[in-house]
């Protein structure tokens, strides 16, 4: 498993890029890599996708030209919350992801990023 910076899509192209039960995002590249977000579920904690502002069929076919990620803690649901949301655009739109984490304030809230070599 590699770890891969968010800002590295900057400037590829993919070829698609797909939401997987509001639980992972996995986009693919046109030179074939493989990323995905994700949260690897624990006890006590829950990180989901809670609304794609756009279609995601905008990232594709054209190159990434922003990718950035912004996080904002609560407004509390539950003992502790975090809303991470990314924000991509191509030539051809945007489209904002947004993540809701959510625990008893002792477990990670957070989306992880990594380059993969599975969808």
């Amino acid at each position: 498993m590699t770890y891969g910076e968010f800002a590295e899509l900057v400037g590829m192209t993919m070829s698609s890029v797909r939401n997987i039960d509001n639980d992972e995002l996995v986009f693919e590249s046109e030179c074939g890599r493989k990323f995905k977000f994700y949260h690897s579920q624990g006890c006590c904690e829950c990180v989901t996708i809670q609304d794609i502002c756009g279609n995601l069929q905008l990232l594709v076919g054209s190159p990434i030209l922003q990718a950035e990620e912004i996080s904002q803690v609560g407004p509390e649901v539950g003992e502790s919350s975090t809303w991470t949301f990314y924000k991509f655009a191509t030539a051809k739109g945007f489209v904002t992801v947004s993540w809701l984490g959510t625990s008893n304030g002792y477990y990670s809230e957070s989306v992880s990023f990594r380059e993969t070599t599975n969808g």
